[in-house]
């Protein structure tokens, strides 16, 4: 989107940043940028002491773990320093937990790019958890979430977000009234077959960042309780799991169990989804929209997904992709699409049809950009956007 939007505006990108983008990431910037501004920011390691104490001591804290670790003075203070010379006349918050550093003192108009309604996903974790101690903990995040994310909304002029219902969502329970709603979009430009790869008939695909809980919930929800049914039918089935920062105990599942086969970080999805026979998103927490899922529709890819995994998604059951909230429905449709390769490929040209009509990043750029030039004009400002972000 920021590649559409700065075809005719000025872009600022601040970002936190943690240290590991590479000189070539860093480069690449330009192409979606005028001014790359990045913000030293160190963020405690998983899993460790230190991280665990930060846990402990966000249960005396008015903000979510996930927003606090976040909080940057630094990147408060370059928004104001920026502001006084004059240097934005519109500051997007891209996603909820930059929106922390804006400063309440900000004179500028600023909108708020919802990706999900993150208190959503926080009530899910809370209902799926058993453990008692964790479900307590969990119930503390889900109301300071809510709390935080209806304070945000408030706060900025206007609202974006990702689907009609997230939209719709946001009105009924946190009483804004300023909120739009703007497509997932994808680049139907890269993402399409090349021709150059022959699908595997028996491999399946998950894309995502696995150091995103809904996941990690996800795949082990798929390996605990789906791909044992489908093992019954279909013996030779594997899994591909794509994504940075896959936890430890995935990467060693895959060592003692063949048929899983987890990549860690990749340069580029694409080959593995041409190469998957299917595509899964057995997602049971989270909200917003799935980009994966237009992406692998682009590549012409049978999807199979829960319902909460295409929430938002103006997709027909049956029609572009096969909607399953249970085990075993969710093992039958996959099996259908592994053993029935003339349904599959149906599926699959339909979704990508779909995707290229509909969802270009073009279209969905030009609508994100006319609500950021009301924000703008309605306090007299020229549509000039800024975008921040917690992480390169």
């Amino acid at each position: 989107m920021l590649k559409e939007l700065k075809r005719d505006h000025h872009i600022t990108y601040l970002t936190l940043d943690d240290g590991t983008a590479t000189l070539d990431e860093r480069a690449k910037a330009t192409e979606y940028c005028d001014e790359l501004i990045c913000i030293p920011h160190r963020r405690r390691e998983k899993f460790t002491v230190g991280f665990y104490l930060e846990l402990l001591l966000n249960l005396v804290a008015l903000r979510p773990y996930a927003i606090k670790k976040y909080e940057s003075t630094a990147m408060a203070r370059k928004i104001l320093e920026l502001e006084s010379q004059n240097s934005f006349d519109l500051l997007i918050s891209d996603f909820l937990a930059p929106a922390a550093n804006v400063p309440s003192t900000l004179a500028a108009p600023a909108v708020l790019f919802q990706h999900n309604v993150e208190a959503m996903i926080w009530k899910r974790h809370f209902e799926l958890q058993t453990n008692l101690i964790k479900r307590a903990y969990l119930y503390g995040q889900w109301q300071k979430m809510r709390r935080f994310e209806k304070d945000m909304c408030h706060r900025f002029n206007s609202v974006i977000a990702v689907s009609a219902d997230d939209r719709e969502q946001m009105k009924r329970e946190y009483g804004v009234e300023a909120v739009f709603d703007v497509p997932t979009g994808v680049d139907t430009q890269f993402f399409q077959p090349t021709g150059k790869r022959q699908s595997s008939p028996h491999n399946v695909v998950f894309t995502g960042s696995m150091d995103w809980l809904p996941n990690q919930d996800a795949i082990s929800y798929f390996i605990r309780e789906i791909m044992p049914l489908i093992k019954t039918r279909v013996p030779d089935v594997t899994l591909t799991v794509v994504g940075r920062n896959p936890p430890a105990s995935l990467i060693d599942l895959s060592r003692e169990d063949s048929s899983v086969r987890v990549t860690g970080r990749v340069d580029d999805v694409r080959p593995y989804i041409e190469s998957a026979a299917a595509y899964v998103v057995p997602i049971r927490i989270g909200g917003g929209t799935r980009l994966k899922i237009y992406e692998a529709m682009a590549m012409e890819k049978a999807v199979v997904s829960t319902t909460v995994g295409a929430e938002g998604l103006p997709l027909k059951q049956g029609v572009e992709l096969l909607l399953c909230d249970e085990p075993k429905t969710f093992a039958e449709a996959v099996i259908r699409v592994l053993t029935d390769q003339s349904y599959a490929a149906e599926l699959g040209t339909r979704a990508a049809a779909n995707v290229r009509q509909n969802h270009s990043w073009v279209q969905v750029s030009e609508r994100f950009a006319s609500i950021c030039a009301r924000s703008c004009n309605e306090k007299n400002y020229a549509p000039v956007v800024e975008k921040s972000a917690p992480a390169v």
